[in-house]
């Protein structure tokens, strides 16, 4: 396996590995990988892929936030979303992705790092409940095991406050849980 930056020729493969991984969510995720491409520049964020005998097979992306911190706004990093093919899940794959992720934001002297996460898949990188930490989640929306963060060298004790997320994901409706909606004959929409 491979892991190594988004090219422009992978960019529907990578939307197919999110259509396949989140099911009836997978437009939205996919949609939103969409938009936050064009946030991502060679100094800030990243778009990664695991190849496997020359098929995308997994994709990871790391986009800005910010921390609205008392003492100033602080550029941090946001891990969001993760994606491996659902025929391939849990044979570490996602594990390399994020485990390489981290280790590029940290030699870039990113602070902190943020996600929207299952609590029993990411502390095994280090990933902790954010309130523990300092910080204030950006919805209510989001239950508070899966606020998760992850303070990198370049963290100060100083750099607590709210996660603020780009705009991106609020166009895209993609931060925390909507309660499922019934329509009258109880039928649940999506």
């Amino acid at each position: 396996m491979d892991l190594r930056e988004e090219l422009p020729s992978d960019r529907q493969a990578v939307r197919d590995v999110h259509l396949q991984a989140f099911g009836d969510h997978g437009p939205v995720v996919a949609d939103l990988v969409e938009t936050l491409r064009d946030t991502i520049t060679p100094e800030d964020g990243l778009s990664l892929v695991a190849e496997q005998d020359g098929q995308v097979v997994g994709h990871v992306m790391v986009s800005r936030g910010l921390l609205d911190a008392p003492r100033r706004l602080v550029e941090v990093q946001v891990l969001s979303p993760l994606a491996v093919q659902p025929g391939l899940q849990t044979r570490g794959i996602g594990s390399a992705l994020v485990r390489h992720a981290l280790g590029i934001l940290a030699e870039r002297a990113v602070p902190l790092v943020f996600l929207e996460g299952d609590p029993g898949y990411y502390p095994r990188f280090g990933f902790a409940p954010g309130a523990g930490l300092g910080f204030r989640k950006p919805s209510l929306r989001i239950p508070d095991a899966a606020f998760q963060a992850i303070r990198l060298p370049a963290y100060e004790p100083w750099m607590t406050g709210t996660l603020v997320y780009a705009e991106p994901f609020w166009r895209h409706d993609a931060v925390g849980l909507r309660a499922p909606t019934r329509r009258g004959d109880g039928t649940v929409v999506p």
